[in-house]
Parts: C-alpha cells; sequence; structure tokens
C-alpha cells in the first residue's frame, strides 16, 4: 500500500466503548487500531457481496455418517450437478463413523447458499456450515 493512498479521519467514540474496542483487538492480536478497523470495514464489504449476489468464494464443510447407504453417491452427484460453482473438495476421515467433507467454492452467492443446503439437508449430514468470503476483487 502506497503512503499517498492512506487516509486520515478521525472517529468520536464513547470512552467505555473504546476501552471495550482496544481490549477486543488486543485479544485478537492487532497492533494497531487502524488494522482492526480495516477487517471491520472489509468484513461488511464482503457482506454486501453476499447480500448482492456478487461472485463470492466460501467453504462448505460438513460431517457426515460415512454408514449411511447411499450418502456418498448422494454427495457426489449433488457435487457434479454443481460442478461449476466447486472448485476443490477434500475427504478427511475423522473416526470410524464419521467423515469430514470440505467443498471449496466460487460462482454467486445464490448458487453457493444453494449448494450448501442441499448438502446439509442430506439426511445423515449431521452437520453443515457455510463459511462466506470474498474473491478479493472488489475489496481492497
Amino acid at each position: 500500500m502506497n503512503m499517498s493512498e492512506i487516509v486520515r479521519f478521525g472517529v468520536s467514540l464513547e470512552n467505555s466503548l473504546l476501552e471495550k474496542y482496544d481490549r477486543l483487538i488486543k485479544k485478537k492480536g492487532y497492533t494497531t487500531r487502524s488494522e482492526a478497523l480495516r477487517d471491520l470495514i472489509r468484513q461488511e464489504l464482503v457482506k454486501k457481496e453476499w447480500e448482492e449476489d456478487q461472485e463470492v468464494a466460501g467453504a462448505i464443510t460438513f460431517v457426515y455418517d460415512h454408514h449411511k447407504r447411499g450418502l456418498m453417491s448422494q454427495i457426489t452427484d449433488i457435487q457434479h450437478d454443481h460442478q461449476e460453482i466447486i472448485i476443490s473438495t477434500q475427504h478427511i476421515h475423522l473416526d470410524h463413523d464419521n467423515c469430514l467433507e470440505i467443498v471449496a467454492v466460487k460462482g454467486h452467492a445464490q448458487e453457493v447458499q444453494k449448494l450448501a443446503h442441499e448438502l446439509q439437508s442430506i439426511k445423515g449430514v449431521r452437520h453443515g456450515t457455510l463459511g462466506m468470503t470474498s474473491t478479493g476483487k472488489s475489496i481492497e
């Protein structure tokens, strides 16, 4: 980042709120308020990308019972139906009964959310989440 691109501005906060903020950012490892504020702004910009159905990236993670008959076939079929937004998958054996699947995705937010819901709602999937992020194109 070029120093000529940096803009300084003032923010007015109640002292108690600023003290809480300082404790929080210190706990998270930020060395300056500016670094933490930049991340908060980026977080809102990413949220806006998802709300506006822009091209986004994310990771769908889910745990399932690998003994459930036909479950792996259903998962594979759904993934093949959405291969245009799936970048990569990783299959992890957690223990004798449970597997973790991580599906990296890139596409329009609604399509990504649809895929996540389809995978999470399969009988035999014990838990699933969608980690939402940006492709990085529209945030600096």
